[in-house]
């Protein structure tokens, strides 16, 4: 299990919110905490802590008049830590080399893959290829409904008919070098990790997946590792100390090491 911390960035400010509040009408969300640091002085802590693989969040819509100023701060995580994150939010085929060409070692699709409430292959093959196979990464967020987990798009606003599976993980596999999971029905609300949905993931074989969402404890990273076969990498928002939270970040950072 690794660390893969994150920096999430909306209306131009590294944020932790509650990711079901998120609407793009108004570019409002309900907010646990507003960094009055820019991005970089993250990527600086966590290249200075050896946390590779984390990933940016760009939360505004790409239409969004906060857009470039999110964009803004997103590359100058990029330039601090370059080749060290990945990035996601708003990326397609045509703009993805852009972000690789900043420093991210990885981007993250969502709405450019997950299409029209199914699975856009054509969308995924022409990103897979743009920029390769083993600098792509699915992100499968999700929500349970029918008590049934689907992926949902759109900043999290929109479900798809894709049922999250082990199946599902296994065929996508395929086109992507690993996947980004966000439990969205517990993020940012600190809640603990959501079990069902960590035992899902935990059944995939041969993929890589971090899962985010709830983890507030070191007994919650304990759970996952438990529920999820000792497979899952995670990371962790609110409930870090960086982030206004409690959980001592450094804590986590030794946790990891031993």
């Amino acid at each position: 299990m690794n660390f893969r911390p994150c920096i999430d960035v909306h209306n131009g400010k590294v944020k932790q919110i509650v990711g079901s509040s998120l609407k793009d009408e108004g570019n409002v969300a309900k907010e646990n905490f507003v960094s009055e640091k820019n991005a970089d002085y993250y990527a600086r802590l966590y290249k200075e802590n050896e946390l590779y693989g984390g990933h940016i969040i760009l939360l505004n819509a790409v239409d969004s008049e906060y857009y470039e100023e999110t964009k803004k701060q997103a590359f100058l995580a990029l330039s601090e830590f370059e080749g060290g994150m990945q990035i996601g939010g708003g990326i397609t085929a045509e703009n993805a080399n852009e972000f690789i060409e900043a420093g991210a070692s990885h981007v993250i699709v969502t709405s450019y893959v997950f299409k029209d409430g199914k699975i856009n292959y054509e969308n995924l093959e022409k990103i897979s290829k743009a920029v390769g196979k083993e600098r792509l990464v699915l992100d499968v967020s999700c929500r349970k409904k029918d008590d049934k987990y689907f992926v949902v798009t759109d900043r999290w606003q929109k479900f798809t008919e894709e049922e999250v599976t082990k199946e599902l993980f296994e065929k996508l596999a395929k086109n992507c070098d690993e996947f980004l999971v966000h439990a969205v029905d517990v993020e940012g609300k600190n809640a603990g990790i959501d079990k069902e949905l960590v035992e899902i993931l935990g059944k995939a074989d041969d993929v890589k997946i971090t899962y985010a969402g709830g983890i507030r404890s070191i007994d919650d990273i304990e759970r996952l590792r438990a529920y999820g076969n000792d497979k899952l990498d995670f990371t962790i928002g609110s409930a870090l100390d960086i982030f206004g939270g409690d959980l001592v970040f450094k804590k986590i950072v030794d946790w990891c090491k031993k």
